[in-house]
């Protein structure tokens, strides 16, 4: 529970802008997120960010609530900072820190153009069992972005937001996720109002987990994802406002109440 509930919060961090922001003046975002499950409210999540220039900094936090928080008291933040080259995100470095209970965990990723240079997780993994476990190959870690900076799409129109692969990496598994289109609407909440497109997300794992594990095997085989995007103001960057996630126990539904610039 407690890496999905960051893994998740990651991937609805809305506030990414990319190259369209690189000569204009420096601008923050807002976007507040609410996890439910079954219906029920179980995290909470906010994220703020800011672009000056070529270089943007993320940063978020996230929580349990409702009735999760008697079983889970998950807390914690999470940053991503680097640069922006053309339409690609370029990190530098994304950092979790989390606790449940009293528990506490932290992932540190450093990048360099464009690939991994580090990896620090405490308490460090036990040891796998290289029967079943899938390593990191030598290419694994190139051209891959965190998973802050993985979320958004840089796109010319809604129609072509989906039709694509992104590849990131969590600090311990790589993977791919792919959009395809399924559907376009419209939403309204705080600070946006207006057309959205919807994609299908598949989810296939690359390197960095157990073989066999029946959780990855349901997200990967079964799982129905969807995530909603819509268009941050006229910059070409497209973020998600809301997705559903099919898990082997029910639904999980991650939906924005704020999606605004502010200022």
């Amino acid at each position: 529970m407690l890496r999905l509930s960051y893994a998740f919060a990651c991937l609805l961090a809305v506030d990414l802008p990319t190259a369209s922001f690189a000569a204009a003046a420096p601008q923050s975002f807002k976007g507040e997120y609410t996890v439910s499950f079954l219906g029920l409210s179980v995290a909470r999540a906010t994220f703020s960010s800011r672009y000056d220039g070529d270089n943007y900094a993320i940063n978020g936090t996230v929580s349990a609530a409702g009735l999760a928080k008697l079983f889970d008291d998950t807390k914690g933040t999470v940053s991503s900072k680097g640069t922006i080259s053309g339409k690609q995100m370029r990190p530098q470095a994304f950092r979790a820190d989390y606790t449940s209970g009293k528990k506490a965990s932290v992932v540190d990723i450093r990048f360099a153009n464009g690939a991994v240079t580090s990896t620090e997780v405490v308490p460090a993994p036990k040891k796998r069992d290289p029967k079943s476990w899938v390593p990191l190959g030598a290419g694994d870690l190139k051209s891959v972005l965190d998973p802050m900076a993985a979320t958004v799409i840089h796109a010319d129109s809604l129609d072509q937001v989906c039709g694509r692969t992104v590849k990131f990496y969590d600090g311990e598994m790589r993977a791919n996720l792919t959009l395809t289109y399924a559907s376009k609407g419209s939403i309204s909440v705080r600070g946006y109002k207006g057309d959205t497109v919807t994609c299908r997300m598949g989810f296939e794992p690359v390197a960095g987990y157990r073989k066999g594990r029946k959780a990855l095997n349901f997200l990967k085989d079964r799982s129905r994802m969807m995530v909603t995007f819509a268009p941050l103001g006229q910059t070409g960057v497209y973020a998600p406002i809301r997705a559903t996630v099919g898990t082997q126990i029910g639904p999980l539904t991650i939906s924005a109440g704020r999606f605004e610039a502010i200022n």
